[in-house]
């Protein structure tokens, strides 16, 4: 192995960095990019549950289920909310889920990119090789076949690496945004759900803008004085 490194020239250097490092993310993106780890099953019933049987949650359990999983900072942060209305409630889950997906883009573009100049590694590769093929040819390498061998084996050697490390990363790129995609889709049917719930089980809090309580009766009084007074005047000839 190490023989055909150095057959490839010094491009093989940057290439086998840049398996190093695709090889560095696929690991560490496969081992966070688990679907129980993210999207855990039945945490949004067992929310509404203990919703259902106290009443509420208090802030410190909900803190503690936002710190655990993504999807549970997004849930826990609508029953953080949830007092200030609908539209404050879904704002909030919607700010939580796009920092969630952020994170969970971490070092994507990176194995794109690597998926991208790999080959183009590989390519220069055989461009430099096929150079030092046709110098050798004008310094005489027609007696002596070792010279255009050597450069015939480096565009070869760069070509295969940059594609060995090219297609891998490519796939994970792929590989990943589909997750990623099928996470989102779940962050979104999660809170839909739960807001549902919230809703048939009446455990959403609305806080509206109300005439206070004693101005109201006020109001009504001073409509039936009103209404009393011009009774009297109809009455009086």
């Amino acid at each position: 192995m190490w023989e055909l490194v150095k057959a490839g020239g010094w491009l093989m250097t940057p290439i086998v960095v840049c398996s190093i490092l695709a090889l560095v993310i696929i690991i560490e993106r496969s081992h966070t990019l688990q679907f129980n780890k993210i999207v855990p099953t039945r945490l949004r019933e067992q929310l509404i549950t203990r919703l259902r049987e106290n009443g509420d949650i208090g802030r410190t359990q909900l803190m503690n289920v936002k710190e655990k999983t993504a999807l549970g900072d997004i849930l826990a942060t609508g029953l953080l909310y949830r007092q200030y209305g609908l539209e404050s409630m879904t704002m909030h889950m919607q700010n939580r889920a796009s920092v969630q997906v952020h994170q969970l883009e971490k070092n994507i573009n990176m194995l794109g990119t690597i998926g991208a100049i790999a080959p183009l590694l590989g390519l220069l590769g055989t461009v430099l090789g096929i150079i030092s093929s046709f110098l050798a040819i004008t310094d005489g390498a027609m007696q002596d076949p070792t010279m255009l061998a050597a450069g015939v084996s480096q565009a070869l050697i760069t070509t295969a690496a940059g594609m060995i490390v090219a297609i891998p990363a490519l796939v994970a790129y792929r590989y990943f945004q589909r997750r990623i995609i099928d996470i989102n889709a779940q962050f979104e049917t999660q809170a839909g759900l739960m807001i549902q719930e919230l809703y048939d089980y009446q455990l959403l809090e609305n806080i509206h803008t109300l005439v206070p309580a004693n101005s109201t009766v006020a109001m009504d009084e001073h409509a039936r004085v009103q209404l009393d007074t011009d009774k009297v005047n109809m009455a009086t000839p």
